[in-house]
């Protein structure tokens, strides 16, 4: 998997491509949001267009990287959900718990 992070004001916009699955990618999301949150950024957006694959593996990530930026003080929303993903957050209950949205503009505008 691959991360690219990008500064929008003082929110952080994490663009994940490939595949969050036990390993890499799970490691990638977690070092990234460590080290943004050591830097001192309360504000995180995970971008998932382009993530094809997500395993349980993934999804435990996730919940974890939320559980960790939120008991930092901070706020982690999902953005631009693939057709599958969303499925997978469905079925595990997991919408109710994270702030999702489809346009960029709407969820820098949701920290405000």
């Amino acid at each position: 998997m691959k991360i690219e992070t990008r500064t929008v004001g003082d929110t952080r916009v994490l663009d994940c491509t490939g595949k969050i699955t036990l390993g890499e990618g799970t490691m990638s999301i977690r070092n990234t949001v460590r080290d943004i949150l050591q830097g001192g950024a309360k504000k995180i957006v995970l971008n998932l267009a382009n993530i094809n694959y997500i395993d349980s593996s993934g999804v435990g990530e996730l919940v974890s990287t939320y559980t960790t930026v939120v008991n930092g003080g901070g706020q982690l929303k999902l953005l631009s959900l693939t057709k599958r993903t969303r499925e997978l957050l469905t079925i595990t209950k997991l919408l109710t718990v994270f702030e999702v949205f489809d346009d960029e503009k709407a969820v820098l505008a949701s920290f405000k």
